[in-house]
């Protein structure tokens, strides 16, 4: 078989590249190496940037979004007992953020790919990726005992960090800036309303924080945990104990608790590869770069690399290599940005291990003072919303 563009990953950002190049013209597969329904039971946070839905609805894909979602013209700091609200709407200009879970994203994207009659191959088997520094890339798997392979002219690979687009790459030709945090992040779902309209991010000396939400109906809290910790060692009693106590009083009177769905610890990251091209084929998301979650960063993120090499293809097939050419420094100015700021904040609104009461003190100091400055509360909401393309 030969396409245009060979992709390698079906999460959000396979398919959302997938359906950018349909309305470009340009013909691609998306090859991932599982099933439809595991790709839909990851359960992954979901709150998009002003620039996602907009993305959303230029393709036509937002209607579902508008209607079950959740939009967000802010969210609430809480520290110090008390509760401050930083209003997104107004310090932006009337942007805002959309609650609607990654997983939901993701089956609209497949739904519209299926529409289409678009190809897409799950549960291919070792998944490997040929002559990428040539001008006939191939990709290879085996699907159902057959060995396959696909000819291409670029490979975009969107397979996420342990996937194996990265993996391929010379480690020669290769730089990688890490940063791994002490802590993580024990995070039930439950089938209760949100305590608060809008998410929350609590800075507490036991440690962060976040009520967050799926639907009004549905609920996701974390709580900051150590790193070496298990999620069979927390009871729900235990988890709603916790967090009450993170949370002021009058917001921990509000809580409304059951039993927990889904409960898990997830590590938190800072990762980036340089560069994101390497001939002819391209990392995206999750493939090049990580985030931790605090500042709901990497699917919006994911989702800019894509639109950036969704043009740049197009502008190929018209003629023009620039696009692929920059696409790599286009791409990292954002990323780094958003590296950034998702560093800043983890940093802001938890408790390191080596940093006792000077660093707690000095975090409510710095928290007060966003909270009360105009120019700092601007710049914490330009970042949350996302910054222009």
């Amino acid at each position: 078989m030969r396409v245009q563009v060979a992709i390698v990953g079906g999460g959000p950002a396979g398919h959302l590249l997938g359906q950018l190049l349909h309305q470009a013209g340009i013909d691609a597969i998306v090859i991932e190496q599982r099933s439809q329904d595991y790709v839909l039971g990851r359960i992954r946070a979901g709150v998009l940037e002003q620039g996602t839905t907009d993305l959303l609805d230029e393709l036509g894909l937002g209607k579902r979004m508008h209607r079950e979602g959740l939009v967000h013209g802010g969210f609430a700091l809480n520290f110090g007992g008390v509760q401050h609200r930083i209003d997104l709407h107004q310090l932006t200009g009337g942007k805002r953020v959309t609650v609607y879970g990654q997983t939901e994203l993701t089956r609209d994207l497949m739904d519209a790919r299926a529409t289409l009659g678009l190809r897409t191959v799950y549960e291919a088997e070792k998944v490997s990726l040929h002559d990428f520094d040539g001008v006939r890339p191939k990709v290879r798997y085996l699907r159902q005992g057959v060995t396959r392979e696909i000819e291409c002219d670029f490979i975009a690979g969107c397979d996420g960090f342990h996937g194996v687009s990265r993996a391929s790459v010379p480690v020669n030709a290769l730089q990688t800036f890490e940063r791994t945090y002490p802590f993580g992040w024990l995070g039930i779902l439950s089938d209760t309303p949100p305590v608060s309209p809008e998410l929350v991010y609590a800075n507490h000396a036991r440690g962060f924080a976040l009520c967050s939400m799926r639907s009004q109906t549905r609920s996701r809290y974390y709580i900051q945990c150590p790193l070496d910790d298990k999620s069979e060692n927390w009871s729900d009693d235990a988890f709603w104990d916790e967090l009450r106590l993170r949370l002021s009083p009058k917001l921990a009177e509000k809580l409304v608790t059951g039993p927990s769905i889904e409960k898990s610890i997830a590590p938190l990251r800072s990762f980036v590869a340089e560069p994101m091209r390497f001939g002819r084929l391209f990392l995206a998301g999750d493939a090049a770069h990580i985030v931790p979650p605090t500042g709901a960063k990497g699917l919006n993120l994911a989702a800019s690399d894509v639109r950036y090499l969704a043009r740049a293809l197009a502008a190929f097939y018209a003629g023009s290599q620039a696009g692929i050419n920059a696409y790599s420094d286009t791409c990292l100015r954002r990323v780094w940005k958003a590296v950034r700021f998702s560093w800043w904040f983890t940093s802001l609104m938890h408790k390191f291990p080596e940093g006792g009461g000077f660093a707690q003190k000095i975090q409510e100091a710095e928290l007060d003072y966003l909270v009360h400055s105009p120019a700092a509360a601007t710049s914490l909401a330009e970042n949350y919303v996302g910054l222009p393309l």
